[in-house]
Formats: structure tokens, sequence, C-alpha cells
């Protein structure tokens, strides 16, 4: 069920952040990762954008920042959404507020690129993350039913060295940050979803994912690549 409908979502332009949102971003990450604040702000600074999830009072309840990388995979424009931090409260667990906003965002970027290839480069280091993959999208890699084909695998590869060059191993997906953000002891897995497929997966492709190690995703951002159940439970 749904929790947290009184979450408000926005898009904000990094550079539009006051200091005191800043300030309580980094606060709700710290509760539940192991985070430099130095490192987090510089992480910040690297991207385009917030969508930002604020409650009645208006305190800062959740957020992901997100970045637009345009490249050229064989001779030809690509551009992605590359997802950082992202976090929402365990109070406000299950609410729908952030893909209300994330996906008509996301669908306007594809719009504008005119045709230009278009992915969204996750890295996760968590289950209830990659677990957004199956419930939104019909395709995306990597995943327990189908062989990542040979285009996704040497564009996932491109786009893994562009952002974070050896960090990134081609040969299992994953990536090694310098700073590694790991969740906190104390915020417990749901051992039950381990019986979910995606889960076991997940958990077996990224066997690091407890000490910060992320997994590399890749999903191609076209509006019928959404499952229609979804679009439909969102209003879009």
């Amino acid at each position: 069920m749904e929790q947290g409908r009184t979450l408000t979502g926005s898009v904000v332009p990094v550079p539009e952040l006051d200091p005191a949102t800043i300030g309580a971003m980094f606060g709700l990450m710290d509760r539940y990762f192991l985070v430099d604040e130095a490192v987090f702000r510089s992480d910040l600074a690297g991207k385009d954008h917030v969508i930002l999830l604020r409650d009645p009072d208006g305190a800062v309840q959740g957020f992901t920042s997100l970045r637009i990388i345009t490249t050229v995979f064989h001779s030809r424009p690509v551009k992605a959404l590359y997802s950082g931090d992202t976090i929402i409260d365990r109070a406000h667990w299950g609410t729908l507020e952030l893909p209300r906003v994330w996906i008509p965002f996301m669908l306007r970027q594809v719009e504008d690129a005119g045709g230009v290839p278009f992915y969204w480069f996750l890295i996760s280091s968590e289950y209830k993350t990659y677990r957004f993959l199956p419930v939104f999208f019909r395709e995306f890699y990597p995943r327990h039913d189908v062989p990542m084909p040979d285009g996704i695998r040497g564009l996932r590869e491109h786009l893994g060295r562009l952002l974070f060059g050896d960090r990134f191993d081609p040969a299992t997906g994953t990536i090694e940050l310098e700073h590694p953000t790991p969740l906190r002891e104390g915020v417990v897995e749901d051992h039950q979803r381990r019986k979910d497929p995606h889960v076991t997966f997940f958990l077996a492709t990224n066997p690091r994912h407890a000490e910060g190690g992320e997994l590399a995703c890749l999903t191609p951002l076209r509006r019928d690549n959404f499952r229609p159940a979804t679009l439909r439970l969102l209003g879009l």
C-alpha cells in the first residue's frame, strides 16, 4: 500500500539549491548510509538536477540526484540519465511521489533529445533500488531471465568507463567506488524479499553490496518500455 501521500515532489536545478536544503539532504543520507559530507557535496555538485520530496512542513523527506550525459558510442550520439544518491525516509517508504515526478521529467528529456537514443544508467548498492527496474520497465539489464544483448553490454561498459574509469569492472558490471556509501547497521533488509528472483539475482551479481559495491544497470528510456499498469497507476 502506498504511504506518504502527503509528500510533494519537485525538480530543482542543482545551482538553485540553498545551503539549508543541501544540509537537510545530507542529514537524510547520513541517517541511512555511511557517507562523508565532503564527498556527498562534491558528488551533488557534479549533478544537474535533484528531485526533492518535501512534507507539508517543507522538510526534505527524500531526493534523487540526476545528471544528463551526452556521449558518442560506435560513432553515434547517445544520451543517458545517470542517477546518483537516492533516499526516502523510512516513514515514507512506499510513496509513489518520486516516480510521479521522475518519470515525466525523464520523458521530457527523451522528447527533447529529438530521436537520439536515451538510456537510464542506474548504479545500485541495495536491492530496493534495483527492484525499481522490474516494477516499472519491460526491458532492463542485467536481469535474471534474459541475457544481456552485446550492444547493451558494450554501452554499459562505455558509460561505466566514462564515469568511473578503472573502478568499473566490465566482467561483472560492478563498481568499486573510491568513497563507497554502504547502508548503516540496523537498516535491515527484508529477508522475505530474498525469495524474489530479482532480489536473488541482484545479491548474487553484486556480492559486495553490503560494503557499498554498486551494480551498473542500463534501461532504454522510451514510453513504450514502461509497464502500462505502472503508467495507469501513476496517472501518466
